[in-house]
């Protein structure tokens, strides 16, 4: 399975997706700039991405918990969501994401 993330200088990466694996937990391993702090718990939202609008519909609807912590997320948007709440699968080989701003180390 393949991950596209694009890191916030615009440079794409094309990781490998491991079934089951959150993909802040993808991208973190490959020693892109993301913090993740809360290490997957869904409460600091320094995991924040921007998701590409085709692949929006084909995750799973997004949980209370996952809005609230991205209220407190910078520059947020309609394709705002949390890496640590997306889950790779097979249905998600050529996912899409950007690196919003805020979440650098």
């Amino acid at each position: 399975m393949k991950l596209y993330v694009t890191d916030q200088g615009g440079v794409t990466h094309e990781l490998e997706g491991i079934e089951g694996w959150r993909v802040m937990e993808i991208i973190r391993d490959y020693g892109l700039p993301i913090k993740a702090e809360c290490g997957g718990c869904c409460t600091c939202a320094t995991c924040h991405v921007y998701v590409d609008k085709e692949w929006l519909d084909k995750l799973y609807p997004m949980r209370d918990d996952e809005q609230d912590a991205l209220d407190n997320a910078f520059d947020v948007h309609d394709n705002s969501r949390l890496s640590c709440q997306i889950l790779m699968s097979e249905s998600l080989d050529g996912l899409k994401v950007t690196l919003a701003p805020g979440t650098e180390p």
